[in-house]
């Protein structure tokens, strides 16, 4: 158990933190410097929010204030849009486009887009694999527990917590066309429904292309940490 978290293989995880503080600290700062532009025209994100619902059919969906920094979502179970405090009655190029980057799900969700599809079936069992992937892996090597299968040989605990989690993984991967797909969206309507300037997209989209990159580093830290769950693994499966 002890040898356990000091083995090399931790780097991954390091390299894997590093990256994620590196992508939150990007997009804060990034965010913080268009927060402070204004748009010529003055609309606020939720008054862009509502043109693009409206213009692109889809008056149903609710748009909501929420509570709290950047916690922007869109809810496909109720259809409701909602808007965080620096987003919702902000005039900013950044709040705008946030907003319209949220409305992006919203048109994924209507046209049935395949990856958010499949985002949405993967969150249970992902949800599943982050909260117990890893314990059963810890668990795992540290008992050195091992399951007889029907067929001959034998399954760890350790390799059962690696396949789990790796539902985790799976589903940040998948996280990734979704998100970059919405802001493709989001940018193209902002200019065809003109709500900013083609230098104003510019700037939105800097804001969102430092926002993908959060779902970019999530990914590979993921990926990072799955990796070094099969290397210990396999390890302790030849010892």
């Amino acid at each position: 158990m002890f040898g356990f978290y000091f083995d090399p293989t931790y780097i991954f995880v390091v390299i894997g933190a590093v990256i994620c503080m590196w992508a939150s600290s990007n997009v804060k700062s990034t965010y913080a410097k268009y927060e402070r532009v204004r748009s010529r025209g003055g609309m606020t994100g939720a008054q862009a929010a509502e043109r693009i619902l409206r213009m692109s059919g889809l008056s149903e969906v609710q748009i909501q204030h929420v509570r709290g920094d950047l916690t922007d979502h869109y809810d496909p179970r109720t259809k409701v849009l909602r808007l965080s405090d620096t987003v919702y009655d902000s005039t900013s190029v950044a709040a705008i486009g946030v907003a319209a980057h949220e409305c992006g799900h919203a048109l994924q969700h209507k046209e049935g887009y395949l990856p958010l599809k499949l985002r949405s079936f993967l969150v249970p069992v992902a949800n599943i694999g982050s909260r117990l992937g890893l314990p059963l892996v810890i668990l795992g090597l540290a008992l050195g527990l091992s399951f007889e299968l029907p067929s001959g040989g034998y399954f760890s605990l350790a390799q059962l917590g690696v396949w789990i989690f790796s539902f985790a993984v799976l589903f940040q991967v998948v996280t990734l066309p979704v998100e970059f797909n919405a802001s493709r969206r989001a940018l193209k309507l902002l200019g065809e429904y003109g709500i900013v300037s083609d230098d104003e997209t510019d700037d939105c989209k800097r804001v969102l292309g430092a926002a993908a990159l959060t779902y970019v580093a999530a990914a590979a830290s993921s990926v990072l940490q799955l990796f070094r769950l099969i290397l210990l693994s396999n390890r302790r499966r030849r010892d």
